[in-house]
């Protein structure tokens, strides 16, 4: 009977359904959008620059120093491969880098391309020439806005200048092998990446590391990998001072809440397109129940229930919730389909910073069962509160006023 009930007008039932099913569709392509962008940006977070987890001296991460220093990281390093966690270690220096008259300041990073490459992706994200190698060890990879300020391009040398170790002058000049895409806003206006061993010659450092980046296994969440990290390390201490053990959202914690409040943002987007949809379910329904008094009055009277009434007319919101749903995933499937595949080329705004990390050039969006359920979900509990009031006030008429209605 309520299936019958909604198609008594049906243009009211269709445009209903239809605001209903766009509304899904909208919803749906963009929690993928938004979803994949927080997602990039965590993953890029972690596989590029910050790790999911870091070990270093205490203090550093405020007041970093050459000074304080990780000692024996290759064997910490062994360890942590051991109980199945990817581990490398990388060497920081802050510096000026000069080509012809344009000079800039500059963070040296030093990296074993090979170790580097097992743990974090940065060796994937080189937009020119090539990443790093042992064999050439002159050769360095400079961040994309760097390149830009000092006028670099692949062959041309680049002058890098600091203090080392030991108080001398450190200097050396080193040719561009390799720009890398805008990943991280601190690596593309400053970085020049070179050899591990590269980096211990200029900077006179011998042994030990200012960070061990951790990756851990997909199946650990952080906080478990974090205390099996710290259980690994002991209490070891460094030159500097004591070792210690931060997540990434520890270590950036602007982009964890950038990050955590991303689903706060979805769910008030999904309350304002969808409170103009209860509103023009709430107007049909109403309408259908002043168009249907008398028949409500003739049900009450051969026995009907309120509750029975009541019933009815929210399954009658309902059905327009399953029916729309149906139509929105059918409607939504190609352009999820797209965004998955090929996504958006977001032209100019690639490389833009947001919470430190840098916009994708193309930004793709990621749909799963989670990602459709929340938005399907809140239109079914939209959909129940929007018929209720109408529902109660068809549940509670009196049969004796109902025969009298005009």
């Amino acid at each position: 009977m309520a299936w019958r009930n909604l198609w008594r007008n049906y243009r009211r039932t269709g445009i209903t359904l239809a605001a209903m099913t766009l509304a899904l569709v909208v919803e749906l392509l963009y929690a993928g959008l938004v979803i994949g962008l927080v997602n990039g940006m965590e993953e890029d977070a972690t596989a590029y620059e910050l790790g999911d987890v870091q070990i270093l001296v205490d203090g550093y991460l405020t007041k970093p120093s050459l000074y304080d220093a990780v000692p024996d990281d290759d064997a910490l390093i062994a360890k942590l491969e051991a109980e199945g966690y990817r581990a490398t270690s990388r060497l920081f220096a802050g510096g000026l880098g000069a080509s012809g008259e344009l000079s800039s300041g500059v963070r040296f990073v030093g990296i074993d391309p090979v170790q580097d490459a097992k743990a974090l992706d940065l060796h994937l994200a080189i937009a020119q020439g090539e990443w790093l190698d042992d064999a050439s060890p002159k050769g360095v990879v400079v961040g994309a806005g760097l390149a830009r300020t000092l006028a670099l391009d692949l062959g041309d040398e680049v002058l890098v200048l600091g203090q080392a170790s030991d108080g001398s002058l450190a200097n050396e000049l080193f040719v561009v092998r390799g720009t890398l895409m805008s990943v991280a806003a601190g690596l593309d206006r400053t970085g020049v990446l070179m050899t591990e061993g590269s980096f211990r010659e200029l900077m006179v450092f011998p042994e030990g590391a200012h960070k061990v980046f951790v990756r851990r296994p997909p199946d650990v969440p952080l906080a478990t990998a974090t205390e099996v990290i710290r259980g690994i390390v002991g209490e070891p201490a460094a030159e500097g001072g004591p070792l210690t053990i931060l997540t990434w959202k520890e270590i950036s914690p602007f982009l964890a809440q950038y990050i955590d409040s991303v689903s706060g943002i979805i769910v008030v987007l999904y309350l304002i397109i969808y409170m103009a949809v209860a509103i023009l379910i709430l107007n049909a329904m109403l309408m259908a129940v002043f168009e249907r008094i008398r028949e409500f009055g003739v049900l009450k009277a051969i026995g009907y229930g309120p509750f029975q009434v009541l019933g009815m007319m929210l399954a009658e919101g309902m059905m327009l919730a399953v029916v729309a749903t149906v139509l929105g995933l059918l409607c939504a499937a190609p352009g999820m389909w797209y965004m998955t595949v090929y996504g958006i080329n977001v032209g100019t705004l690639g490389g833009m910073e947001m919470a430190g990390m840098t916009m994708p050039p193309i930004w793709h969006g990621v749909y799963t069962v989670k990602t459709c359920a929340t938005p399907i979900a809140m239109l079914f509990i939209i959909s129940f509160f929007a018929v209720l009031y109408p529902a109660i006030k068809a549940a509670w008429i009196r049969p004796v006023e109902a025969m009298h209605h005009q």
